[in-house]
């Protein structure tokens, strides 16, 4: 069975449940985890107003004390819960590519991931970081809901 399941998290509640979930499953199998939250590089043109509000060097402070705390919340539930657990916080404009990376770097066989529902015109439009994984990636993924 799985021996180390990646858990990638944006801190939603539906990233939460997936979390939940994957501890749960990571209990029943005698595994551990990884938690990992990827966050987006700087920009000066961006759509995004905290990057247009802050400097690079307080965009980095203030994702990387995000990370922490939506890191944080995998911790306890994996201590809680009596699993190992590692995190990793990354910087990526592609989230997929730095989970499936991961993934790879960790030596996890299986990805364990939320899915946010998105339907019709939103999905196609906002894209699915849950869909590119299971495109891309050579390990196995679970989606939860």
């Amino acid at each position: 069975m799985f021996k180390h399941l990646l858990l990638p998290t944006d801190g939603s509640p539906q990233s939460e449940a997936a979390i939940r979930q994957g501890i749960a499953l990571a209990k029943e199998t005698n595994a551990k985890v990884t938690g990992i939250h990827v966050e987006p590089e700087f920009h000066v043109l961006t759509y995004r107003t905290d990057m247009l509000e802050d400097t690079r060097a307080q965009f980095a402070k203030d994702s990387q004390a995000k990370a922490a705390k939506i890191l944080a919340s995998v911790e306890n539930a994996a201590a809680a819960a009596g699993v190992a657990c590692d995190t990793v916080y990354a910087i990526s404009d592609s989230p997929y590519e730095a989970i499936i990376k991961t993934a790879e770097e960790k030596g996890c066989d299986l990805i364990a991931m939320a899915s946010h529902g998105r339907k019709g015109i939103k999905s196609l439009l906002v894209g699915s970081e849950t869909q590119k994984v299971l495109t891309h990636s050579r390990q196995p993924v679970i989606v939860l809901r």
